[in-house]
Order: structure tokens, then C-alpha cells, then sequence
């Protein structure tokens, strides 16, 4: 049987591993796939003489397009990143019949539904696996091994560099901002740091996940997405004082209501296994009305990991290749006709528990006016610490956690406690999950 050919578009740190993997990895990845995978066509910019490993037989461009429309190219992988040219290449490509292998989460997320009626019009694949948890195979473990489930909620530390920042900071007792210096400096965190810290590139991979959980069209837009900027060391301490860790999560879960879709800082029982998934690592938790919770942890990024699930990707589509197209596995697990138009819920509809630090005077009576907003928005409260001011302050720290509630009632009580008199600056508020199986 021919080999199959690849066309591979970026020579950077994802692609050139995976021109790697599938060099060294030649004979075992051709016995699993059922022939022969190679790379005879990449486009890259800059390289100049040096060629990364496993390319040295592979004719070399700067025009990615010449690639796209190669006529013996039979899989186009896209790893340039980002929204263009990615966008057109990849349509192009299908334009073309030929399937595509990418670990773009962004233009998945953005555009995946354009995407993949085009790829399905063409009767093409487009993969995917690695614009998720990097070599974390949970696009398959979602849309093929869980198939016989109903997904309840999905939650996932899906950013290595928010991660390694939250944990330095607590193991440490070190503040966001020095965290963050060193993960730039370590090459965890771009200079610009915003599409890890914000929350963006977990929200992108989040939209992926719902998607294929639960038979949706992909909606960025309607991801709520809080970063990690404002929490501070003192919040870090007094979550773990309440038996707590916060991580920066992305979950999506289906109620009555709708979908949810958020990625926000949030307070974790530190008992859980999710709770102490560390560093740069990553970890998506899932529950399941059969199987029940399910823990997926490994690296998120990385040349090998990452490249570990292209050339999965690769495989599986070398496998399908003879297959009709019409009995393949759904891109979004679901087959096409039946992708429904469950609304998103806005955040004002999102139920949780909260964690809320204030500072206020101290003196009698500030806390009764406290609690006795939250007893007219009805909210319980599970527990109250009250921190004393240093020698020479007049305020005092409050920490409140409440029982699960609205967040549109949570909004009317922290509005009405910033405007108390005796209440100064704002009040911080993070969410808090339990993730148990009930």
C-alpha cells in the first residue's frame, strides 16, 4: 500500500516534534496506521540552513500555500496558529480534498463550525486532538470512549501557565506578579501574557470540550472568561486556612436551564485529585451518568506531548481513509443533523458557591450589616473568618463562603455591601466548586 503523504505547515516548537516523532517513531507508528506516514512537503519561515530533525529529505518552502495545493499531499497538519493565514489554508485545503490534522484551538473555537460543514461537504476529516490539553488524549476519550454517556459537567485545569502560577504562589507564599516575571523567563508565559493569564486560551479549549459533551455548535463568544490577575497571595492563604486550593478552571455543564460555559478562578476542596494536579500540568475531570467522575491529567503543552496527539490525529485519519465518509466519527461527536441549539446560559444564571474577602471597620455592628444583606438576598452562609487589623489600622479582613446561589443574587449583595459606609474598596469574589459525584 502507498504511503501516505504529509504536507506540514510551521517548523516551530509543535512542529517540528512532530516531524520528529514520525521519523523516529517510523516503523511503529506504519504498523499501527497500516502503511507508511511521511512528511514530503513543509513550509516554514526563517529556517535558513537548519532543518529540524526528520525533515532532511522533506522539500522545504516559505509558501505555506504551495503546500495546501500539492497534489500529492494527501494530509495537511496545521501548526502555524492563530486565525490567519491558518483560516484559509485549512479551507483551502479542503477545497482541495484533503483531510487536515491541526492544533489550533483558536481557530477551532472561532470557526470550527464553518470548518467542519465545509470539511464534511468535501467528505474530508479535520482532526483536532491536540488544540486540547496538549498530549492529553481527551478529545477521544469525550467523543468516542465515554459515547455511551450522557456528560453531566466538565472541569479542567487547561492552562499550564495559570496553573504554574497558582501553585507557585501557594507553595511559595509568592505574589502573581513575580510568579508571572519567571514564568516568562522559564518560557511558560508569552511576553504578552494576556491569552494565558485572562483566561482566553482556556476559554477557546472549553468551547472545544462543550461541544463535543454535548452536542452543541461551537459559541467562543458565549464563554464567560475571568483570569487569574487579581487573585492575590492573601486570598491563596485564606482558602488553603478553609481547606481549599484555587485553580484556574474551565467548566461546562448541562442543567435544565441550558449550558453553562466558564473559565474563572475558583475555590477547590484540596482533598480533590483535580486539586492537586501541579505546575505547568493539566487535568480535565468529567462526569458521567454511567462511568460517574473520571480523571484525565498529563502535559498540556510541549514539542512531544503536543506532537503526540498530531501524529495520533495522523494515524487515525491514515486509518480512515478508506472509510466511508458518511460512517466516521462525528468532528464534534455528534452527528451533524443532530447538533441542537441547547441556549448558553449568561453568568447571571450560573449557580455556585462563593468565596467573598472584604475589608470593612472594625467596629460592632459592621458585620450584622453584612450578614443581614446576605439574609435579605437569601443567602446562607457556610463560614465567616474575621482577620484582625495590623497594630495601627482600622479595618479589618471579613471572609465569607456561601451556599450555592444565583449569581445575579451574589451581584445585588455585593452591590449593596460596597455601598456600606464602613465597607472600603471592592469586594473580591471567587467562585467555589465542589466537584464531588453528587
Amino acid at each position: 500500500m502507498k504511503p501516505v503523504n504529509i504536507g506540514l505547515l510551521g517548523l516551530g516548537t509543535v512542529g517540528g516534534g512532530t516531524a520528529r516523532v514520525l521519523a523516529n517513531n517510523a516503523a511503529e507508528i506504519a504498523r499501527r496506521a497500516g502503511r507508511e506516514i511521511q512528511v514530503i512537503h513543509a513550509a516554514a519561515r526563517g529556517l535558513g540552513d537548519q532543518r529540524p530533525e526528520g525533515t532532511d529529505a522533506v522539500e522545504m518552502t516559505e509558501d505555506a500555500f504551495a503546500v495546501v495545493n500539492n497534489p500529492q499531499v494527501d494530509i495537511v497538519v496545521e501548526l502555524i496558529g492563530g486565525d490567519s493565514p491558518a483560516r484559509e489554508l485549512v479551507m483551502q485545503a479542503i477545497e482541495n480534498g484533503k483531510h487536515v490534522v491541526t492544533a489550533n484551538k483558536a481557530l477551532i473555537a472561532k470557526y470550527g463550525n464553518e470548518i467542519f460543514a465545509a470539511a464534511q461537504a468535501k467528505g474530508v476529516v479535520v482532526a483536532f486532538e491536540a488544540a486540547v490539553a496538549g498530549g492529553i488524549p481527551i478529545i477521544k476519550a469525550i467523543r468516542e470512549g465515554l459515547s455511551a454517556n450522557r456528560i453531566q459537567w466538565i472541569a479542567g485545569i487547561i492552562n499550564g501557565t495559570g496553573n504554574f502560577i497558582l501553585t507557585e504562589m501557594r507553595d511559595k507564599a509568592r505574589d502573581f506578579a513575580d510568579v508571572l516575571a519567571e514564568a516568562q523567563a522559564l518560557g511558560y508565559a508569552e511576553a504578552d501574557p494576556t491569552f494565558d493569564v485572562e483566561g482566553i486560551d482556556a476559554a477557546h479549549k472549553l468551547c472545544i470540550l462543550s461541544s463535543i459533551a454535548f452536542g452543541v455548535p461551537l459559541q467562543f463568544e458565549k464563554v464567560y472568561t475571568e483570569g487569574i490577575s487579581k487573585v492575590s497571595q492573601d486570598d491563596v492563604t485564606f482558602a488553603a486556612q478553609l481547606g481549599y486550593r484555587i485553580k484556574h478552571l474551565g467548566v461546562t455543564r448541562a442543567t435544565d436551564n441550558g449550558i453553562e460555559m466558564r473559565v474563572h478562578p475558583t475555590l477547590i476542596p484540596e482533598n480533590r485529585l483535580i486539586a492537586n494536579v501541579d505546575g505547568v500540568m493539566n487535568a480535565v475531570l468529567i462526569m458521567a451518568d454511567k462511568l460517574g467522575p473520571s480523571l484525565y491529567y498529563g502535559a498540556g503543552a510541549g514539542a512531544d506531548p503536543t506532537a503526540s496527539a498530531v501524529v495520533a490525529d495522523i494515524v487515525d485519519v491514515t486509518r480512515s481513509l478508506t472509510t466511508d465518509p458518511d460512517n466516521r466519527v462525528p468532528h464534534l461527536a455528534f452527528q451533524p443533523s443532530r447538533i441542537n441549539d441547547t441556549p448558553v446560559l449568561s453568568m447571571d444564571e450560573v449557580e455556585t458557591a462563593y468565596y467573598l474577602r472584604l475589608n470593612a471597620l472594625d467596629k460592632p455592628g459592621v458585620l450584622a450589616d453584612i450578614t443581614r444583606i446576605m439574609g435579605e438576598s437569601e443567602i446562607s452562609i457556610e463560614a465567616i473568618l474575621q482577620k484582625e487589623p495590623p497594630k495601627g489600622e482600622t479595618n479589618a479582613t471579613i471572609i465569607l463562603l456561601t451556599q450555592r446561589i444565583l449569581e445575579a443574587q451574589m451581584n445585588r449583595a455585593i452591590d449593596a455591601i460596597q455601598q456600606l459606609d464602613s465597607v472600603s474598596g471592592e469586594v473580591t469574589r471567587i467562585r467555589v466548586e465542589s466537584l464531588s459525584s453528587e
